[in-house]
């Protein structure tokens, strides 16, 4: 089947009755948890709240219709939050959508080149601690927000701080009114489940936000809201200076940060929408370079970077929808909305919002997990938990970087399990084997029960059954076995399987040119015979 034919099945069941109208009610619900979200990640991120809307609008217009993942929603992410407010303050609103622009071109030429599938390989634990450490950051950042008090720039500070904003809160009648709006829109969130079936026709964000606007109008409140300076004066799209910018080492690197988040992310997020649904798979080097299409064009416009968002993505699923056509016409909602109705976000309390990402920051944050995990698999809640920890007191970069890196290790340390056995035989010899991966990451080990061995008896180091020997840690065993033995006892032997050992014959040579002699042969008074090598000290 040609990919345009590919493609166009996905909207084979509108033919269907009934799917035409589901999808289009499920684009309304979508709508409605969008437009509280994008409102609130943008107020969050630093930037104009009409931007959020603009890169919800992109990801539904634009990526919508591009082939990927048939169902999952894209839009702006909580999980950049952090990420879009320390490039905001550090290299300004303008710089923002050039780093965006470019991040979508790397996306697009990393689906070109298929490794999309790549980023599954990605270490669950990092990804679930880079998005807890996103959720602490935000629940922190957020906490200072929905009290209308200005939030400290670095993740000890804002824990420092705690203290302090409990006394100012309790100290000042405005920052306690906003806290309070905060802390009930949380609670609406919380408490919205329970709530009769027909109540939950209205998605929860948008009650809980709707109800915060009504509060604060109907008693006159005195606290914040947002501001509205209209869609097209929110546009800014990047200059020439911007793009000239890009080189620079600091913003390579947010823009590879950018790139890494909104990829994995947005390609984890489909893999759980897959298991929600019954329909058409995700083909995932498509879906990444349908996010760089989407950057791009966000980029341009110089609005909030995208990623595919599992909230809405989720909602768009429970909702019904069958085909494409959800997604975007949420877009389409989205872009009327902006139009028609830009006032209408001019009362909505920013504490409100604020409650709305602390939620949504405690949802991040995978609290049921972590202690199965850790009774499970000890080091991989260790890996969660660095990265997390890490992303909350340096940057969202480094504790990403720190906790792949930490992922690595231990991958590699699990795979190199070696264990090392002793025996002696009726005439005196010890023989030492070695099972499993000797690599150098367990020198340390195998090194301490080697040099414990008596110097005086003939030893004999049997390699045969290793699964792997790598270069380091043969080279050390080679040097152990030259140097071990008292002068006038019978060399070591090293004994490895004869594969290993043609492989290593200007190996043998160097080892026969130090000891004077080529030690290759069978040992008549043992039961193996594969090739061995004698090293004298």
């Amino acid at each position: 089947m040609s990919p345009t034919k590919s493609f166009l099945s996905l909207y084979r069941p509108l033919r269907e009755p009934g799917v035409l109208r589901q999808d289009i009610l499920a684009s309304l619900v979508v709508f409605l948890v969008a437009v509280p979200l994008c409102v609130g990640v943008a107020v969050a991120s630093g930037v104009p709240a009409e931007l959020g809307l603009v890169t919800g609008i992109v990801g539904g217009l634009v990526v919508g219709f591009l082939p990927g993942s048939a169902l999952q929603v894209s839009g702006p992410a909580a999980g950049l939050t952090v990420l879009v407010f320390e490039a905001v303050q550090e290299f300004g609103l303008g710089m923002l959508g050039a780093i965006v622009l470019l991040t979508g071109v790397l996306q697009i030429t990393l689906g070109l080149l298929r490794c999309g599938r790549w980023f599954r390989a990605i270490s669950v634990s990092v990804v679930q601690g880079m998005l807890a450490g996103i959720g602490l950051v935000l629940i922190l950042g957020q906490l200072y927000t929905m009290a209308e008090v200005a939030q400290p720039r670095s993740g000890i500070d804002k824990i420092a701080g705690l203290p302090g904003l409990v006394s100012d809160i309790l100290g000042s009648t405005t920052s306690l009114t906003a806290a309070a709006v905060g802390l009930g829109t949380i609670a609406v969130l919380v408490l919205w489940p329970k709530v009769p079936a027909a109540a939950k026709l209205v998605p929860a964000p948008l009650a809980a936000v709707a109800l915060a606007t009504a509060a604060v109008a109907g008693l006159s409140l005195d606290v914040a809201t947002v501001t509205v300076r209209g869609l097209v004066d929110a546009v800014q799209p990047p200059g020439l200076g911007d793009l000239a910018d890009l080189g620079s080492v600091a913003v390579l690197g947010t823009v590879l940060a950018f790139t890494l988040i909104a990829s994995a992310e947005s390609l984890f997020s489909a893999a759980a929408v897959d298991r929600m649904h019954d329909g058409p798979r995700t083909q995932y080097d498509k879906e990444l370079v349908a996010q760089g299409v989407g950057n791009t064009v966000c980029g341009v416009l110089g609005a909030l970077p995208m990623t595919a968002v599992i909230v809405r993505s989720s909602a768009n699923v429970q909702a019904g929808a069958r085909t494409p056509l959800s997604r975007i016409l949420h877009g389409a909602w989205l872009l009327l909305f902006a139009v028609l109705l830009p006032a209408a976000l001019g009362i909505i309390p920013l504490a409100a919002l604020a409650g709305v990402l602390v939620h949504a920051g405690f949802k991040l944050i995978p609290v049921k997990e972590i202690v199965p995990l850790a009774r499970a698999h000890r080091g991989e809640a260790i890996v969660l938990a660095t990265t997390a920890i890490a992303i909350l007191v340096t940057n969202m970069f480094e504790g990403v970087v720190l906790g792949l890196v930490l992922a690595v290790v231990k991958s590699a340390w699990d795979t190199s399990h070696v264990q090392v056995d002793q025996r002696e035989l009726p005439d005196g010899r010890l023989i030492v084997t070695l099972t499993g991966n000797a690599t150098f990451l367990r020198l340390p080990r195998i090194l301490e029960t080697l040099e414990a061995m008596p110097k005086d008896r003939p030893i004999e180091l049997d390699l045969t059954v290793v699964r792997h020997l790598d270069h380091a840690c043969r080279t050390t065993l080679e040097n152990w076995a030259l140097r071990h033995n008292d002068s006038g006892t019978e060399a070591v032997r090293m004994r490895m399987r004869p594969a290993d050992a043609d492989a290593d014959a200007d190996v043998d040579a160097e080892a026969s040119a130090l000891t004077g002699e080529r030690a290759c042969g069978s040992d008549p008074g043992h039961e193996h015979k594969p090739a061995e090598a004698r090293a004298r000290s």
